[in-house]
């Protein structure tokens, strides 16, 4: 399994828009990520930073991120959600999302 968390900034402008829109996520979206093995996708809020994580599981993590963004409803929900971010100057796996270091995690038999 391949954890990914992520961040970016949220236009203070659209707060509320991004919050309404994440309030009910299209079932197409959904679908699409539960398809390209995504997981336990969840994203946090603090302040104008947003924080997301989810886990990975299939073995073709290129091909699976390609049909994400292939899929017709998850482009219409990006030209939505997009104007509500503000990039950080390094972007990672989402694009728009710039990629964290994982530096420590704590196992569920609790090894590192």
């Amino acid at each position: 399994m391949k954890r990914v968390a992520q961040t970016v900034r949220l236009r203070p402008e659209h707060r509320e828009e991004y919050l309404r829109l994440h309030s009910a996520v299209w079932p197409g979206v959904e679908a699409a990520l539960r398809a390209a093995n995504i997981r336990n996708y969840t994203i946090f809020l603090r302040e104008d930073t947003l924080f997301g994580y989810f886990e990975y599981l299939g073995d073709d993590f290129e091909a699976d991120m390609a049909t994400i963004a292939a899929d017709p409803a998850t482009q219409a929900w990006w030209k939505l959600t997009d104007p509500c971010q503000e990039s950080w100057a390094d972007t990672g796996t989402g694009g728009t999302w710039s990629d964290l270091t994982e530096i420590w995690h704590l196992s569920e038999s609790g090894t590192s």
